[in-house]
């Protein structure tokens, strides 16, 4: 069973984003667990819901913990995110074993993406679902989007990775087998075509963002006068 780490609302306008922070504490649990990926999910933008840039939450993949190491997993994500606390933000943790991660929780977390909810519902959730939340200064509205967070990732066709297998090595335009090799499961145009050769183009120093697509890593591209241009879906 897979253990999810989400955190949510740990920046401000001038700090360095949920994403970054995700990547430097899973490469921290690295050094016990194995890090299958890290994954970004969009959440409702809304002006009755306070976010810093975009209300996005990360959450970290880690398929060979089990519900024991948890305890140990939340206490150095927690410090971690502690250490790291900006004035004006409002964070919050969850993490869950994939067996605690009901269809409530997911169907909670696709509500996240077109709804305004509230720290009572996330943390009733998490109550009766023994899952353990905490928020980690502010308003704690964090406790939301992490709880969202845990849904959307565990359901497995939401959002983005900003970290998985190889692809953060590779920057720019890139070959099409460099990049399968680097831990993609598949390229697609938007219309369905399989890309197996060719070039694919992205901002240079820039790596490509696949996305969780039924349990694989799947990029999209698009074709612009016979180019592949990566495309980074929300």
């Amino acid at each position: 069973m897979t253990v999810y780490i989400a955190m949510d609302d740990t920046d401000n306008l001038e700090s360095r984003g949920t994403g970054r922070l995700a990547r430097s504490v899973g490469t921290a649990l690295a050094e016990n667990f194995r890090v299958f990926g890290i994954t970004r999910h969009q959440l409702y933008v809304n002006e009755a819901i306070p976010y810093t840039s975009h209300n996005s939450c990360a959450v970290i993949h880690l398929p060979d913990a089990v519900e024991r190491d948890i305890p140990d997993i939340f206490s150095q994500a927690r410090e971690m995110m502690l250490d790291d606390f900006i004035e004006g933000s409002d964070p919050g943790l969850a993490v869950a074993d994939a067996s605690r991660i009901s269809p409530a929780l997911m169907a909670f977390g696709r509500d996240a993406k077109s709804t305004v909810l509230t720290q009572e519902k996330a943390r009733t959730l998490a109550k009766n679902l023994g899952i353990r939340l905490e928020g980690l200064g502010g308003t704690e509205d964090g406790v939301i989007g992490s709880m969202a967070g845990l849904g959307l990732a565990c359901a497995g066709n939401d959002g983005r990775f900003l970290q998985v297998g190889r692809i953060r090595e590779i920057t720019g335009p890139a070959e099409v087998p460099d990049l399968l090799a680097a831990g993609l499961d598949g390229i697609y145009t938007l219309d369905g075509r399989a890309v197996t050769s060719g070039f694919v183009r992205t901002d240079a120093g820039k790596s490509v963002k696949p996305c969780p697509v039924g349990g694989k890593i799947i990029l999209f591209v698009e074709e612009n006068s016979g180019d592949l241009i990566a495309v980074k879906r929300d």
